[in-house]
């Protein structure tokens, strides 16, 4: 069977705006071989479509990726039913990201680097040890950024 050009699955998704709900859900029938969920959106529904026509012609998700899906899922799992504590991981920061904070009337921008961060031409090898060197006390980094949320600080701060 011959893979489709990127050009032509381009095509494809791009032709799945024209179409109304029921061709949508008669697409999902056929590329899913399942009926779609009852209550689904008409752009979810879409995106789902689109999703799988990529799917099918480029290949879907490395056994990897779909183990680190499976496990984080399975996490959120045992969290909701009270196993164990959900514990959210701050992102992981690519080279070449700039994060951006107002401090003290003050734009702070800090560049991620390889093996740490940039502020005022120092390097730090920590989120952590920038945000002590901005503000001269001691702070989490990511919650300085805004990269935890105020559920996973909660989570943190309840635990023995």
């Amino acid at each position: 069977m011959k893979r489709p050009s990127p050009e032509a699955v381009e095509h494809e998704i791009a032709a799945l705006d024209t179409l109304d709900v029921q061709q949508l859900r008669e697409m999902w029938r056929r590329l899913y071989r399942t009926e779609p969920p009852p209550k689904i959106k008409s752009g979810l529904l879409r995106l789902a479509v689109a999703y799988r026509i990529q799917e099918k012609a480029f290949g879907g998700l490395k056994p990897a990726s779909k183990r680190q899906l499976q496990a984080h899922v399975a996490g959120l799992d045992r969290a909701s039913s009270g196993d164990a504590p959900a514990r959210p991981r701050a992102p992981r920061l690519a080279p070449g990201t700039q994060l951006i904070r107002e401090w003290n009337g003050s734009t702070v921008l800090v560049d991620v680097v390889a093996g740490g961060f940039r502020w005022k031409e120092r390097s730090f090898r920590t989120l952590s040890a920038v945000a002590v060197a901005i503000t001269g006390t001691k702070w989490s980094g990511p919650k300085f950024f805004g990269l935890t949320s105020a559920a996973s600080a909660a989570t943190k701060a309840a635990r023995p």
